[in-house]
């Protein structure tokens, strides 16, 4: 019976020695680690990939952000981001909120699918041409009808970009030319120059398109 006691006794010291040993190694030495590696060698990426205008974080480079009037229309003095259908307007996702993410999960085939891309295409011809610029429906890219599969995508393609640019520097007083330097500074290439396509970040657009503004 002595021995069954001190068996069992020692059993449960030596439980608690691993349960405490892997609480301190699993625990606090390697988050402690992992996060001296990621504060000193990638820093930005770790803290959330911040974008900062003006002393205040306006977002981060990873998701992408809506620019709306007070009315909830698209604000058009601003480089607009891709459509972001989420998970349906029924669903707690609407518009690049962040409670959850996701596409829209519809076939080519599906008649409502459809019927958004028509109506998505109507709209940025309508919003973005000018009296001397006229979008044409053939010359629309892909991403600025249809949603990325997160529905968060930050990034646009250079195509649509270049779409808005009329647009936009019209509204802000800017020349076109301006507007398209602007953009060609925040077009991203392809990753190690293969893998990927050409992207503009909108955000950081936004951000340097309001600092040109505010110094015009």
């Amino acid at each position: 019976m002595n021995n069954s006691v001190g068996n069992t006794g020692r059993l449960l010291w030596a439980g608690l020695r691993a349960l405490l040993l892997l609480t301190v190694v699993c625990g606090v030495l390697y988050p402690l680690a992992v996060t001296g590696v990621a504060q000193g060698f990638f820093r930005d990426r770790a803290n959330g990939s911040e974008i900062r205008s003006e002393g205040k974080v306006v977002g981060s480079s990873l998701i992408g952000q809506t620019y709306l009037t007070k009315d909830g229309k698209p604000d058009l003095h601003w480089f607009q981001p891709r459509p972001s259908n989420g998970l349906g307007t029924n669903s707690v996702n609407t518009q690049y909120k962040l409670i959850l993410s996701g596409a829209t999960n519809l076939a080519g085939s599906s008649k409502e699918l459809v019927e958004q891309v028509k109506d998505a295409r109507a709209a940025v011809v309508a919003d973005n041409s000018t009296a001397t610029y006229k979008v044409k429906a053939a010359d629309i890219p892909a991403d600025a009808v249809t949603s990325s599969a997160s529905g968060l995508d930050p990034q646009i393609s250079p195509a649509y970009a270049e779409l808005q640019i009329h647009r936009v520097a019209e509204k802000n007083h800017l020349s076109v030319e301006r507007v398209h330097q602007l953009v060609d500074d925040h077009t991203d290439g392809r990753i190690l120059g293969f893998m990927g396509e050409p992207g503009v970040n909108v955000l950081e657009l936004n951000v340097a398109l309001r600092q040109l503004t505010d110094k015009s």
